[in-house]
């Protein structure tokens, strides 16, 4: 049995699994109930099952459990609205832009759009780069055809627009 310690959305949590080659993604969603990263290709190609890890968008379908460092901080998307002790919900800014922007048609894509995404614009903040995107680095962000993605993103059902739009329309937000 092999086990892991992770901070998963501001909440420890215990992964246990009999092979430490499981993949991240099962653990996720079979152990920890998460429903944001999904199975999509099982070979980090389409970006369904995105999640961050200590601040780095990773491919939970190839990530094995013991890649994951002991105590490392685990953002999905089922973590990323706020939940008062009242019960409401506040949605977060990339949530909020991508339904403003009705950028999710069929939602399969949309977990891998929101958290690389969000990752991109926390780390271009973290670095000093405060401006909102262009079109085209969005665009060239999502196709991992510059350096700071080594990943593409895929939308089969063509809202490549609208998901450009809120993606600019949170980097604005979230750099005011």
């Amino acid at each position: 049995m092999f086990s892991r310690t992770i901070v998963l959305n501001g909440r420890p949590a215990s992964i246990s699994v009999a092979d430490e080659a499981h993949q991240l993604l099962y653990a996720l969603r079979e152990q920890l109930g998460q429903q944001g990263p999904k199975f999509g290709c099982g070979v980090a190609q389409c970006g369904a099952c995105t999640v961050i890890v200590d601040g780095v968008p990773i491919r939970s379908c190839v990530a094995r459990v013991d890649s994951v460092p002991e105590g490392a901080t685990v953002r999905t998307l089922d973590g990323l609205a706020d939940r008062s002790v009242e019960g409401e919900v506040e949605l977060h800014t990339i949530q909020k832009t991508f339904i403003e922007e009705q950028a999710a048609q069929c939602a399969f894509c949309i977990n891998g759009m929101v958290m690389g995404s969000l990752a991109w614009i926390e780390a271009r903040h973290a670095a000093g780069n405060m401006a909102v995107p262009t079109r085209e680095e969005v665009a060239d962000y999502l196709s991992g055809a510059t350096p700071a993605s080594a990943f593409n993103y895929l939308c089969r059902c063509g809202a490549h627009n609208r998901i450009i739009d809120a993606v600019r329309s949170a980097a604005k937000r979230m750099a005011s």
